[in-house]
């Protein structure tokens, strides 16, 4: 499935890219990847929006070989882009203007973890799964989880949430300091291992969230949570979308410490239960989990049973076997890939959109998506994190069929305009890249897109810095 795509800003000489690429081979040796297969990868993942590939990739090993790729091509007025596992789905790792893709995968060490402080320091490749791996025996875990093992680095430059960001928050909280690689090759340190800061700006949360439009980022200081005494998972089938949203509304505001809760509509938890081998009831679903100690975890699960049956729900179960909740969760990590396997076929595409609205809304934002869905004769199972308000809907299109195609744009956006009229956001966590650049300026006004404008001068003069993302055309 594509889109068109304004925002194209103009590819380098051709002089200037070869003179990148012959400095590149001589520094980087077969580290340096121009095959079409390789370049194309680097180009397009699980994003909806056309196959731009960059012009080589370069395997990073150490921040030194940042420092030389982006020294190299600001020279030539080449692009860099920064590429973690390619997990994003909003076009952030193409190349529209071509250029170099820096692979930061094999920068993938701890540098070091201070168990007493809960934080590490970590190098941009690691990934959420190998990090909390390492972790584990000394009982601390990190809890942002967008559902893909992103790549932390990749994580922060997205401003990724997740399942557990309801109790835990996201990227923006979990981040203290960054290293960063700005346009003349020199390091930025945004900050220190303490937990507050009044010294300066704040330019740590200046680059987590820009995309890799500011500069790259070679090392990630993040705080940790010890691991929980119990986790309980549960789960509880509703009536109606709006019944299981109103039973979140009211656990949040009645103050039950939830660290995760799902909502799956009836058509998600059809596609998940033929993909993952499952029994749920086909109707609305909340997926739920409880941190804290034994008789904690109990009070909060017998609390929100009993929010749930007022709201229509039935019968809340709940395990703590570690077995039992992977496989639940497991389940709702593979969301995606279960909606491609509803309609399978080579025309047939899938397109990943996210919207978020404040927490009173939730209800009748979901409930009214449903409606549209209906009225426009689309398949888009609906799930989300939404203790914060923020769902997706995974829209299944024929690229083939001209009609289709044009009410699945349709349906696209009105759920944005939807979600801003209820004082919402375009996307909680899938982030702007190029595919939502045209909705910036009706979310925040001509003045925000305006100063980001000049902050990405100031940072990125020549504009080699993922080039053609977040910010739209003037």
């Amino acid at each position: 499935m594509g889109t068109t795509i304004t925002n194209n800003p103009p590819r380098p000489e051709p002089k200037a890219l070869a003179s990148t690429l012959e400095q590149l081979a001589a520094r980087f040796g077969n580290r340096l990847i121009t095959s079409q297969a390789v370049r194309e990868q680097h180009g397009h993942t699980t994003t909806w929006i056309p196959n731009q590939p960059p012009d080589g990739v370069v395997m990073a090993q150490d921040t030194a070989d940042i420092q030389d790729v982006v020294r190299i091509c600001a020279k030539n007025r080449v692009p860099v882009i920064a590429f973690g596992t390619g997990t994003s789905l909003e076009g952030q790792v193409n190349a529209p203007a071509g250029g170099i893709a820096i692979d930061l995968r094999d920068m993938n060490k701890v540098l070091a973890v201070h168990a007493e402080d809960l934080d590490c320091v970590i190098q941009p490749g690691v990934t959420r799964k190998a990090l909390n791996e390492h972790l584990r025996d000394q009982g601390l875990f990190f809890p942002i989880d967008p559902g893909a093992d992103a790549s932390l680095g990749g994580m922060a430059s997205t401003r990724a949430s997740g399942t557990n960001a309801v109790r835990y928050g996201t990227m923006r909280e979990s981040v203290l300091a960054l290293k960063v690689v700005r346009g003349d090759g020199e390091i930025i340190t945004t900050g220190t291992r303490a937990k507050k800061s009044s010294a300066g700006y704040d330019l740590t949360h200046l680059f987590v969230g820009a995309e890799g439009t500011l500069g790259v980022i070679s090392e990630l200081t993040i705080r940790l949570r010890g691991i929980p005494e119990t986790i309980a998972a549960g789960a509880v089938s509703f009536e109606t979308v709006h019944g299981a949203c109103q039973a979140v509304i009211l656990a949040i505001q009645t103050g039950i410490p939830v660290a995760r809760i799902e909502l799956l509509n009836a058509a998600q938890v059809k596609a998940c239960n033929a993909y993952s081998k499952l029994t749920l009831p086909e109707t609305p679903l909340l997926l739920m989990e409880f941190h804290g100690s034994e008789i904690e975890v109990g009070e909060q699960s017998k609390a929100f049973g009993e929010i749930a049956k007022d709201c229509g729900g039935g019968d809340f179960s709940w395990t703590t076997k570690p077995e039992d909740r992977t496989k639940l969760w497991q389940a709702r990590h593979d969301a995606y890939w279960s909606v491609k396997a509803l309609r399978p076929g080579d025309s047939i595409g899938v397109v990943a959109t996210d919207v978020c609205v404040p927490i009173s809304r939730l209800a009748d934002c979901v409930s009214e998506t449903e409606e549209d869905l209906k009225r426009l004769d689309l398949l888009s199972p609906i799930v989300g994190h939404v203790g914060d308000g923020n769902f997706h809907c995974s829209l299944v299109c024929d690229t083939n069929d001209a009609g289709e195609m044009a009410r699945g744009e349709e349906f696209m956006h009105r759920l944005v305009e939807r979600a801003q009229a209820m004082d919402g956001t375009c996307t909680g966590e899938h982030g702007i890249g190029q595919g939502k650049q045209k909705y910036l300026k009706a979310e925040l006004g001509p003045e925000a897109i305006e100063a980001m404008r000049a902050l990405k001068k100031a940072l990125d003069p020549l504009n080699i810095f993922n080039p053609g993302k977040i910010v739209p055309e003037a």
